[in-house]
């Protein structure tokens, strides 16, 4: 047991736990009564369409397949391989070609995972699941959309061409497929275990272990695509162990022969050479093993009508004996309605870490679609066992002091969903730390990673992410890792990644890189000083005003530096020139990224009424539905601190105004439900935070903004041995779409005259009571 203290502006002892899976849960004993689960639509955002989403970024990217909270497996249907479709779905496809084991969710770079791709069928053979056009024939399926079915943990469609119903659920580390087939002479189930979202598999095994039972691997490498078309150094294996209902009698492999000199990443395996030779790879009977470069598996037997056949499997990232013994721990002997009222369960338990009244059937159902898509990442990576796979690509042993975790998008979630994690779940950001501490010592890279995937460096997106993670949870008391190793790295990670030579960071995106490592060496500061390590934190908080050095009095705004200290030239409309020194916006939305000194932001862009003016401006011209556009932008991360300026600025009825339309706009319960990519957690983090009527300021700082609630009360449930206060209440009296503004408040019964509190109060439990009304009440919420 570690002691903890709650190192805020209130002082609380604290105890921590062993780590498990989820995180002890806060809720009370009326957990078995409490359904949140049946407002959660996985539908919502998953949708890859460009076209609905007026850019090339795309929707919200998300699965509408089976999963548990953080789940290690996501059984999910799969319409398309190549491309930029990283969870392997998209609604407005027409066609299905298998139902894989592993999805990621929301992210915008070339995807990877998608593997262990299970699809029945019936009739003769085929080896491709060809095109969705109808212009390569294979054994993909059309399905009836109106039969598609998705809830928390459990998700089934009918597949036309073969009148075959489809049901999936999963374990924490197993999946469960249930097929409901005609009758047929000749129905099977086939295994492509080249499968993988971003490109192929590089190599794979599977063997026949007995009548029931096979196992196998799949290889996966940058070699061969996958995150990031193979730049994001994506290098695992995936181990599977998994039984049939049916009797594994009539069985074979295939196996094509790729040259070595082919390419075989995201656009190369879908070309009509490489699936021809698929398609011709002749087929293998009598043996119980095959190893390959791009193989697949299949079981003919015949079935009546309406005939029901399982196939489960565990998966493992450490081993064949690994995904065996997840298999047993978690499957082995459950039924598909057990495992799908589990699955359930386990998400009424994660869900019920908030509780909601008021609101509209629709806000309610994109509220916990929102809260449930925060629980998908980052995801457990350890076995039933307490084994992983270190990024030494050795397997280590969590001894129960951790839960190994992966997929850290972290320029996107540092944002909102981690300090989200630090109210509901703050075992999760232990883990978290943990994780990409031990990531950095396997590794011998001794720094913190910006984008963590299956132990991937993958250098994906800026800035030192991990940096202001660490320093919040710290401020908050989350400290069940190796703090001074912790700090040791973050500061390794400042020296190689930061604007230590020249004070700001000469490059195409200087103005991005620049603000970014400006803000995370202030968030080291706030660590060292805690710390008592003085000097480092004077030392971290003068490079913590870097930001100072790329703006131009000239221009009244952030401008690109060259490394000779030139100013890079200024376009016409440099503002609102996407691209121009930043990364995936504008330098009018990323100028404002400066959270950690708003008054010395202020001072340089002209003074608070000049700021205010300008502010309102970039609001006013935001297009009504928050897509894609150049001012307000929340289809992106850079801006989503910028509502809570009003705060900081003086008129917090503007935070209010604006945080409660982009929650009704922005939002919204369909597949087109989110403007942006979902990026692993961080647009629903937003909303749920937002929608509570409480958000960070600043993470690494303890101070909370506070907004306009969309419910009438919102109940956190806290952890006990994080936080002692049991739960934290926000109430809004009279609260109503036109009831927008806060007239009043009061925090425990007494009188709150600021638009603020801090964590401390949050963890210390209570209720915080806001009087809403129709119109700005100026005089409130001015106090500091």
């Amino acid at each position: 047991m570690h002691n903890l203290l709650l190192r805020t502006r209130l002082l609380l002892m604290l105890t921590l736990p062993a780590a498990g899976l989820t995180g002890c849960s806060a809720a009370a004993d009326d957990t078995a009564a409490f359904d949140a689960a049946r407002y959660v639509n996985p539908f919502i955002g998953a949708s890859t369409s460009t076209s609905a989403a007026g850019v090339y970024h795309g929707l919200g990217k998300t699965f509408p397949g089976a999963t548990t909270p953080y789940g290690m497996v996501q059984v999910s249907p799969n319409t398309i391989t190549g491309g930029d479709n990283s969870p392997g779905y998209s609604y407005e496809h027409t066609t299905i070609e298998g139902f894989a084991f592993t999805q990621m969710s929301g992210v915008g770079w070339f995807g990877d995972l998608g593997n262990l791709l299970v699809m029945p069928t019936t009739g003769p053979l085929q080896k491709i699941a060809g095109k969705e056009d109808g212009t390569v024939k294979g054994y993909r399926s059309h399905y009836d959309k109106a039969s598609e079915t998705a809830r928390a943990g459990y998700y089934s469609v009918q597949l036309s061409d073969y009148g075959i119903r489809v049901e999936t659920s999963a374990t924490p580390r197993c999946g469960i497929l249930r097929f409901t087939f005609p009758e047929h002479e000749q129905s099977r189930i086939q295994i492509d275990l080249a499968r993988r979202v971003g490109g192929t598999a590089e190599r794979e095994y599977i063997e026949v272990i007995d009548d029931h039972t096979i196992a196998g691997w799949m290889k996966c490498t940058p070699a061969t695509g996958g995150w990031g078309n193979g730049e994001g150094q994506a290098d695992y294996t995936v181990y599977f162990y998994g039984q049939l209902s049916e009797p594994i009698r009539d069985y074979g492999f295939w196996s094509a022969d790729i040259p070595d000199d082919w390419v075989r990443k995201r656009d190369e395996v879908v070309s009509p050479a490489y699936l021809q030779r698929v398609a011709e790879a002749p087929l293998t009977k009598g043996e119980r093993s095959i190893e390959g470069k791009h193989i697949g598996f299949y079981a003919d037997f015949p079935t009546r009508e309406g005939q029901q056949v399982i196939f489960k499997a565990g998966i493992s990232f450490v081993d064949a004996e690994g995904a065996r013994r997840n298999f047993e721990a978690e499957i082995a002997d459950k039924s598909f309605d057990r495992v799908a009222d589990e699955a359930r369960a386990s998400w009424n338990r994660e869900l019920g870490r908030i509780r909601i009244e008021g609101g509209t059937e629709d806000e309610r159902t994109i509220f916990y679609t929102a809260l449930y898509h925060t629980m998908i990442d980052p995801r457990v990576y350890t076995d039933a066992d307490g084994r992983y796979m270190g990024a030494d690509h050795k397997p280590h042993q969590t001894d129960g002091r951790f839960t190994k975790r992966t997929i850290f998008s972290g320029w996107d979630v540092f944002r909102s969903q981690m300090p989200l994690q630090t109210i509901i779940n703050p075992r999760l950001v232990d883990d978290l730390l943990a994780s990409l501490i031990t990531m950095a010592d396997e590794s011998g890279r001794g720094y913190f990673e910006r984008w963590e995937l299956l132990n991937a460096y993958s250098g994906c997106m800026l800035g030192n992410p991990a940096l202001s993670v660490l320093a919040d949870a710290y401020a908050k008391g989350i400290r069940g890792y190796d703090v001074e190793k912790a700090y040791r790295y973050g500061v390794r990670t400042s020296q190689l990644f930061g604007n230590d030579s020249l004070g700001y960071t000469p490059s195409k995106l200087c103005i991005s890189h620049t603000l970014e490592y400006a803000y995370t060496d202030w968030c080291l500061a706030q660590l060292a000083e805690r710390l008592g390590k003085t000097e480092d934190a004077a030392a971290f908080t003068r490079k913590g005003q870097a930001y100072r050095n790329i703006f131009d009095p000239e221009k009244g705004w952030f401008r690109p530096r060259e490394a000779d200290g030139r100013w890079a030239p200024w376009p016409e409309n440099a503002r609102t020139t996407e691209w121009y020194g930043c990364i995936e916006a504008d330098p009018y939305q990323q100028g404002w990224f400066v959270p950690h000194d708003v008054e010395g932001m202020v001072a340089l862009m002209g003074g608070r009424d000049a700021v205010l003016a300008d502010l309102k401006a970039f609001f006013e011209k935001t297009p009504e539905d928050f897509h894609w556009n150049p001012y307000y932008n929340h289809a992106n991360e850079p801006v989503h601190l910028v509502p809570f300026l009003f705060n900081r600025l003086g008129e917090p009825w503007q935070t209010q105004k604006w945080t409660r339309r982009i929650c009704e706009r922005a939002y919204a319960n369909r597949v087109e439900g989110i403007v942006g990519n979902e990026d692993a957690g961080q647009m629903s983090a937003w909303y749920v935070l937002a929608a509570a009527g409480i958000h960070p300021a600043c993470p690494g700082d303890t101070r909370m903004e506070i907004t306009s609630p969309l419910f009438d009360r919102i109940e956190f449930r806290l952890d006990p041995q994080y936080a002692p206060g049991g739960s934290f209440t926000v109430v809004a009296h009279d609260n109503a779409p036109g009831n927008v503004y806060i007239q009043q408040a009061r925090l425990n019964g007494e009188e709150l005259t600021a638009s603020h509190i801090d964590f401390a109060q949050i963890a210390a439990g209570g209720t915080l009571e806001l009087f809403m009304g129709p119109e700005p009440n100026t005089a409130w919420g001015l106090a500091e």
